[in-house]
């Protein structure tokens, strides 16, 4: 199936490993230029180097969230401008719930004025592409009860009425707004390989409430997020889209 992403435009953040990664190879494939960031440059490196060659233009650069909201809209600006506009915005940096309830402040920062500040960077750029779409990782940690009460769980919670929001607002302008919600997933260097060494019964506890009877990857998540932010899904706006393997229990309508 032709997503129809050959040249288009596609600025991701937090897109050196995990979800990222695997959305950064798929849009590649699918001839899409490419513009992301991540914090760790070596990582960000060895990226570049294997996407490089199998599509489009590849712009790989360290950028940390720590440097500032200023900082993090000027980047973006740069790399549109380098990309020669934006068609699509995917943020993906986000604090990942590491530090349970002791990093309200980060996760605020990281993931929703990630989107926020990111959106208002952007906006000119997605409303000229007349095929503008953007796309929020949020989690089923924000749609019913995950591990504890924590500062990752509400924040997400948060994007998702942003992100319902604001397709409203910006869906005038050409520019459809969706969010992707993954459940537990499993990869190298993610949370949950951090988990099974050092909770094990979490793990395990865990790995039993999948329908499908296995962990999800990351690739799987990436491929809806891939097709939610290409014009293949050109009449999706205001979705919230959870890829959990049968993780979450409650009837949706």
């Amino acid at each position: 199936m032709d997503l129809g992403l050959r040249g288009k435009k596609v600025i991701l953040t937090g897109g050196s490993r995990g979800i990222g990664r695997a959305s950064v190879e798929l849009f590649a494939a699918e001839g899409a230029d490419i513009a992301f960031c991540s914090r760790n440059p070596d990582q960000v490196a060895e990226t570049v180097k294997a996407v490089s060659g199998k599509g489009g233009k590849v712009i790989g650069e360290a950028f940390d969230m720590e440097s500032g909201a200023e900082a993090y809209k000027a980047w973006l600006k740069n790399a549109a401008e380098k990309l020669g506009g934006c068609d699509i915005f995917v943020p993906m940096i986000s604090s990942s719930g590491a530090g349970l309830n002791a990093d309200w402040q980060k996760s605020y920062e990281y993931d929703m004025l990630g989107a926020v500040n990111g959106v208002e960077a952007l906006e000119g750029h997605l409303a000229k592409s007349g095929t503008g779409s953007i796309v929020f990782m949020a989690s089923t940690a924000a749609t019913e009860m995950f591990v504890v009460p924590q500062a990752f769980n509400a924040v997400k919670g948060a994007l998702l009425v942003y992100a319902g929001q604001l397709s409203q607002a910006l869906g005038p302008k050409g520019i459809r707004v969706n969010t992707v919600s993954p459940g537990p997933i499993k990869f190298p260097g993610g949370n949950w390989e951090a988990i099974k060494g050092v909770m094990p019964e979490l793990y395990d506890a865990t790995e039993k409430t999948f329908a499908l009877g296995r962990w999800g990857g990351a690739e799987e998540v990436a491929r809806t997020v891939v097709f939610l932010a290409s014009p293949a899904s050109s009449y999706t706006t205001g979705t919230n889209v959870i890829i959990d393997g049968g993780y979450t229990k409650r009837i949706q309508f």
